[in-house]
């Protein structure tokens, strides 16, 4: 077994996908999301990104990123809008409502716990 997994996703078919239609809030957003690894006890990794658009996030897992690209903005309910760029970090914690607005089309990794 190897003990090393990149992040190359050459060969690793993308899932397409987009908010569902209650938490559309405006545009029309399309995710990419390549999935790298999903490991033992519920932890998921990979590279996610959006065409711009807004919609209603609810988060029941835990989840790290590292935005490699792009703008968007994340607005907990009731509190200040986080504008993201490439290079910033966010942990979002099981609890989370609120919002995902990207401005520019966006890319970053992710580490996921359910």
């Amino acid at each position: 077994m190897n003990h090393v997994q990149s992040f190359d996703t050459s060969a690793i078919e993308p899932e397409e996908g987009a908010p569902a239609a209650d938490r559309l809030l405006s545009g029309n957003p399309r995710f990419t999301t390549w999935n790298v690894e999903e490991a033992a006890g519920g932890i998921y990794s990979g590279i996610w990104q959006s065409t711009p658009g807004k919609w209603r996030i609810v988060y029941d897992e835990w989840e790290y990123f590292h935005m490699l690209e792009g703008y968007s903005i994340v607005t907990e309910d009731g509190g200040e809008p986080i504008h993201l760029k490439a290079g910033d970090r966010l942990i979002l914690r099981p609890g989370f409502k609120g919002s995902w607005e990207v401005i520019e089309t966006t890319r970053k990794d992710y580490v996921i716990r359910l």
